[in-house]
């Protein structure tokens, strides 16, 4: 079984149990600042989890593009990625465990024909916080999943969430898969994972905010909600028994394009260029250039990291470009042009990297304080450092340095976590009073830049705390004094005015007649919510969006741009408080 095949065969199985197929989002979270890349299908779900209605109704189902980085020390092994597509299904307070379980057996055995015999699960064991997870363990073993193929674990295991210090969580039961090619266990716990089943039935609140020990209580939600995730390459992996997810395709194919280009061949480097070159076209396709900050940055981190073990495996020349030319995207030409373009910029650090050896930088310090810097600042791969120093005739200790140099590394990375942390500080998407007015503000900004700049202007993208909103526009100029001052009064003009924000659900079509924008169209339903500021006859902005928006442009306050800069090629960016 493909990929393709698989993916038809999950939506094929859910809509005919009632779910609407929904479009994948961006991998580009839309205004929420938790976190840099949508990392699983419920992402985009976030308001429809809390309670919100979603235009499609209360059963969904998707194949959801996802990024994740946590894990990526372990990409180049047989399972992990950094891009992978996750297969999901959500019940949003319609259907619950007992249901959710046996479509999910189901489709395992009675679609993918997959043995029985060869199944175990897990469920939660219960704590002082919750009860042992009964019903999910009774409803697994009425359709003949035996005893011992059923195992109780702990949070660790058998819990989703929340996502940061409170919100919505619950238990979970997780699916394995034993198979000849991955070892067999007998029980959860050996295996493949390859299905997780989450039931968020508590929110998790925090006791004594105001005080240093803090404690939790977890009451139970009013609206109880399923989400479970399968990922799509490991899932066709299994169907194949085939080792790893590299032994199917596209990733195969990707691989054999490496192995063909390579004078020295690795498996480990060949699949990590694979990854990251293939993570990184997706990333670009959805409008991310590579940068120096937050989306850009990991994409820059990928690109670079795919050509440093490119020329490990002695490949010559300029190469992204050839490997992403086998990959199936709409636009490639506009994807390999940044692949290349940061593949050339990349040959100019490690020229400058050299140039730093001529100074004789490295006897001002010792060579792994050298090594980190020009690994850090330059970003100079640390074996290219010691075999310049080979080069030069310098004799170092090759162990001590890596030693260090790994200690710096160590430090170096738990400051990004630290950095990193503040993006999952608020947990799900922040729907605080003042975030929905920021958020309400952005629809009021891109009327007024497409008003004053031109109808060329579309969203990019957006990151709004409680404290800003930043906002990022298709525009390739610098805008003037004159024309910032106008898109501001503009915004506080409606402002004044106090005018309604109505919310409609349409079908698309329905919303294009009404000229509402949008962004990243295909990632819409049949069914969407339409936000109209203003009366229909003299409205000021109509925008496709799930919200949440206040209901009056009055309750917003006094709107001020306090900078507007280059976000990257094309883009400009705006970033505005509420006063």
């Amino acid at each position: 079984m493909t990929t393709k095949e698989l993916k038809e065969k999950y939506l094929k199985f859910f809509e005919e149990r009632g779910h609407k197929i929904i479009s994948s989002a961006s991998l580009i979270p839309e205004n929420d600042p938790t976190v840099l890349f949508t990392t699983a299908g419920m992402h985009p779900l976030v308001p429809y989890l809390l309670g919100e209605k979603h235009p499609m109704g209360d059963k969904l189902v998707n194949v959801q593009k996802c990024i994740r980085t946590g894990d990526i020390d372990m990409v180049g092994d047989d399972w992990h990625l950094t891009f992978f597509e996750m297969l999901g299904n959500w019940g949003l307070g319609s259907y619950w465990k007992e249901e959710s379980i046996k479509m999910s057996f189901d489709f395992l055995i009675k679609e993918l024909n997959l043995p029985i015999e060869k199944l175990s699960v897990s469920v939660f064991a219960g704590d002082s916080d919750a009860p042992k997870d009964e019903v999910s363990a009774k409803t697994w073993e009425s359709l003949g999943i035996l005893k011992d193929k059923i195992r109780f674990l702990g949070k660790e295991d058998n819990w989703w969430g929340p996502a940061g210090k409170s919100g919505p969580c619950g238990p979970c039961t997780e699916i394995f898969y034993d198979s000849a090619c991955h070892g067999k266990s007998g029980v959860a716990g050996g295996g493949v994972e390859i299905w997780n089943n989450v039931f968020m039935e508590y929110n998790k609140k925090i006791q004594n905010l105001n005080t240093k020990v803090q404690t939790f209580e977890y009451e139970p939600l009013k609206q109880k909600n399923v989400d479970t995730g399968m990922g799509v390459e490991r899932t066709t992996a299994i169907l194949n028994n085939v080792k790893s997810v590299y032994e199917i395709e596209p990733l195969k194919s990707i691989v054999g394009k490496i192995k063909e280009l390579s004078e020295i061949y690795d498996e480990r480097g060949a699949r990590i260029i694979a990854d990251h070159i293939r993570a990184s076209v997706f990333i670009i396709s959805d409008g991310i250039m590579p940068s120096n900050v937050e989306q850009g940055y990991v994409l820059r981190r990928l690109i670079r990291r795919a050509i440093r073990y490119g020329k490990k495996l002695g490949i010559k020349g300029s190469f992204t470009h050839k490997i992403a030319g086998i990959i199936e995207i709409e636009n490639k030409d506009f994807v390999i042009e940044q692949l290349t373009q940061e593949e050339e910029k990349f040959g100019k650090t490690l020229e400058k990297g050299l140039k730093e050896f001529e100074k004789k930088f490295f006897a001002e310090k010792s060579l792994s304080e050298t090594a980190f810097y020009f690994f850090s600042t330059l970003g100079f791969p640390l074996e290219m450092f010691l075999e310049e120093l080979k080069n030069k005739g310098i004799k170092y200790d090759e162990g001590k340095i890596q030693r260090e140099f790994d200690e710096q590394l160590k430090g170096h990375q738990e400051l990004s976590r630290t950095a990193t942390a503040g993006k999952f500080k608020s947990g799900l998407a922040d729907n605080s009073e003042q975030v929905v007015k920021y958020h309400t503000a952005t629809h009021l900004l891109l009327a007024s830049l497409r008003k004053v700049l031109g109808n060329h202007i579309f969203q990019k993208g957006s990151n709004i705390t409680a404290e800003r909103l930043r906002f990022d526009f298709s525009h390739s100029e610098k805008l003037t004094k004159e024309q910032l001052q106008q898109v501001e009064d503009m915004v506080n003009e409606q402002i004044q005015k106090s005018l309604l924000i109505c919310c409609e659900e349409m079908s698309l079509e329905e919303a294009k007649k009404k000229n509402a924008m949008g962004i990243f169209e295909n990632k819409y339903g049949d069914r969407v919510k339409v936000y109209t500021v203003g009366n229909e006859k003299d409205k000021f902005s109509c925008e496709i969006c799930s919200g949440p928006h206040v209901t009056n442009t009055n309750q917003l306050g006094h709107f001020k741009i306090t900078k507007e800069e280059a976000s990257s090629s094309g883009v400009r960016r705006i970033k505005a408080i509420l006063e």
